[in-house]
């Protein structure tokens, strides 16, 4: 099976960088219609980025995963046009009225906010014509593997980043409350802010706490895990972190990856090419909440972020001693001046600090923060790393082996990369002999490849006889081949095709409700052809009262500790239980059967 890193990308540096870095495929935004409105890109930026990645082989997907207007069509149909001919690979889409579209043959990848939960599901996308399909963050092992089981089609797995809430593509708390609507790439985050909790006679559960934040997600312990089960695209979240967040964390899954690979021979890198670091990757100096495989494995108490949903950063140790305006710490995790460090102060909340200067494990702040012995440290801001960062970081090299012989006319040179892509280059030169052996001094011109994608794996040098060779003929013999070669790989670069819809079976539901997001005429076409009776109008077009704005299967009486499945504990508060925050009132409901949690805004 061919295995994909898929690495975000904010901009066009950004993805250069997760090619750099050793990405196997990058994803971007649209200048138009992506689910992260404030990461657009141009069309020009997508074919800079298109170009540059190819060379490696690494494809290129476009997000235009938002819900579509009617007025909208005919600019997204326009715009996939443009973006196909720019070099796109493929399109991850959300709207099924895209499927209805005059637009050239590019895969369709459905998006998570396609809400791709259930085998019948990915079964119909992949009778629809998809051709990789995004499954739902909160499927466990067992789930994926089955999906796998009864599916062809390429399974696409988060493994790493900022989690939502709720299922993708079924959170209409920010439309509601904020008229932002997260299917349309404008989302508040309501799900980040502080909440009281509170029972139905207006006792206090928690006051203050970021109870529907959740922390991140790290499956680097779970890829092989992901691989058996059936999972072939390994996607990083991350369209709006920087580029050290996108290096760090593509080149932390590259290595996680390679060390698998190596050792499971079945299964094959999807691009080409060694990235080479000159730092160390390591996932907890970048932006966190701390980390959770979700719900992979099993229901834990470990997915949440109730107390800030800001970044904790790495864990180093307790405060050991308080002297003075310094402190000591206890633990091995060496600091660096301008380090930034944090602690939760006695009010719950995230406090940070900047270190001025560190002498052994005494650390001396700019300012003495109010800490206590005991207090555990975290860094959320590694000053020599992100040093590190802020310069070139990675070099990605594709090997070539490399043969130099004679002919009765001359020399040829024939250059072969690591993918088979070979050229033959022949230079009339009549023949001296030499005074000195020249396979050294030809070895040594072939390896300059200096600036070029390629790197020298093997030089083979065998003449017939010891002829002379200039140094220069070399030389031009090698910049000529290694000019002919990129062209041979622009040529071999093949760009997916898309699959065509094929003996397309009937959608799972016969009705859809908000749920679906039909947004316009051609999706409400797609679903009814497909045997959808009755199709609602999209939240957004029509907002309800009193409707499910949110459906978690993080679920607040779990995380109390009183849930009636798991815990088999009697809650002391009367539901149903209310989150507050300012002038917004949500109502808690619980669906055991589906064991999720549904957020309501309450009137009351």
């Amino acid at each position: 099976m061919t295995v994909e890193l898929l690495s975000p990308a904010k901009n066009l540096d950004c993805g250069i960088e997760a090619v750099n870095h050793g990405a196997d495929a990058v994803y971007i935004g649209a200048p138009r219609f992506g689910a992260r409105a404030a990461a657009a890109n141009s069309p020009e930026d997508i074919r800079k980025l298109c170009a540059y990645a190819h060379q490696y082989g690494v494809k290129v997907y476009v997000a235009l995963n938002t819900i579509l207007k009617e007025e909208e069509l005919e600019e997204a149909e326009s715009l996939i046009c443009e973006l196909y001919r720019a070099g796109a690979d493929a399109l991850i889409i959300q709207d099924m009225g895209i499927t209805r579209l005059a637009i050239p043959p590019i895969p369709l990848h459905a998006s998570t906010q396609t809400d791709n939960r259930t085998a019948a599901k990915v079964k119909f996308l992949e009778s629809a014509g998809f051709s990789q399909v995004v499954l739902a963050r909160e499927l466990s092992l067992d789930e994926i593997r089955k999906i796998a089981e009864e599916t062809s089609v390429s399974l696409e797995v988060f493994v790493h980043g900022a989690l939502c809430t709720s299922y993708s593509g079924q959170c209409y708390l920010s439309a509601a409350l904020g008229a932002r609507s997260a299917n349309r790439g404008e989302c508040a985050q309501y799900c980040r802010l502080p909440y009281t909790m509170t029972d139905a006679q207006d006792k206090v559960i928690a006051c203050g706490k970021h109870l529907l934040s959740l922390k991140d997600l790290n499956r680097s312990a779970q890829l092989e895990a992901l691989l058996d089960a059936g999972v072939s695209s390994f996607k990083i979240e991350g369209r709006l972190k920087d580029a050290a967040y996108v290096k760090n964390i593509t080149a932390y899954y590259r290595t996680q990856l390679d060390a698998i690979l190596a050792r499971r021979p079945e299964h094959r890198r999807a691009s080409a090419g060694q990235s080479v670091f000159t730092f160390k990757p390591a996932a907890e100096k970048s932006f966190n909440r701390g980390f959770t495989s979700f719900f992979l494995s099993r229901r834990t108490a470990d997915i949440t972020s109730f107390d800030t949903p800001k970044s904790t950063g790495e864990w180093l140790g307790t405060v050991k001693e308080i002297k003075g305006n310094s402190f000591t710490l206890q633990g091995i995790t060496p600091l660096n001046n301008g380090d930034g460090l944090a602690f939760f102060n006695g009010k719950g909340q995230l406090e940070g600090f900047r270190v001025n200067k560190v002498e052994g494990n005494r650390v001396f702040p700019f300012k003495m923060p109010s800490l206590k012995c005991k207090t555990p440290i975290c860094r959320n801001y590694d000053q020599a790393f992100c040093a590190l960062l802020s310069k070139p970081s990675a070099e990605r090299k594709i090997a070539v082996d490399m043969e130099f012989t004679d002919n009765p006319f001359g020399f040829t040179l024939r250059i072969t990369d690591e993918t088979a892509a070979g050229v033959a280059i022949t230079a009339p030169f009549p023949k001296e002999p030499a005074r000195q052996e020249q396979p050294y001094n030809i070895r040594r011109q072939l390896s300059k490849l200096g600036n070029s994608i390629f790197k020298a794996r093997k030089i083979d040098v065998l003449m017939e006889e010891n002829g002379f060779v200039p140094s220069s003929l070399v030389a031009g013999m090698r910049r000529r081949a290694i000019e002919q070669l990129m062209i041979v790989r622009k040529i071999r670069y093949r760009r997916p095709q898309a699959r065509k819809a094929d003996n397309v079976l009937p959608y799972p539901e016969k009705r859809l409700t908000y749920l679906g997001n039909v947004s316009n005429s051609r999706a409400e076409a797609f679903y009814k052809s497909h045997g959808v009776e009755e199709a609602e109008p999209a939240f957004e077009l029509c907002p309800r009262k009193g409707v499910a704005l949110m459906f978690a299967k993080h679920c607040l009486r779990y995380s109390m500790g009183w849930c009636p499945v798991y815990q088999q504990q009697a809650s002391p508060y009367k539901e149903p239980y209310y989150l507050l925050y300012k002038d917004t009132r949500l109502r808690l409901q619980f669906d055991c059967k589906a064991c999720r949690m549904l957020v309501v805004a309450d009137s009351h």
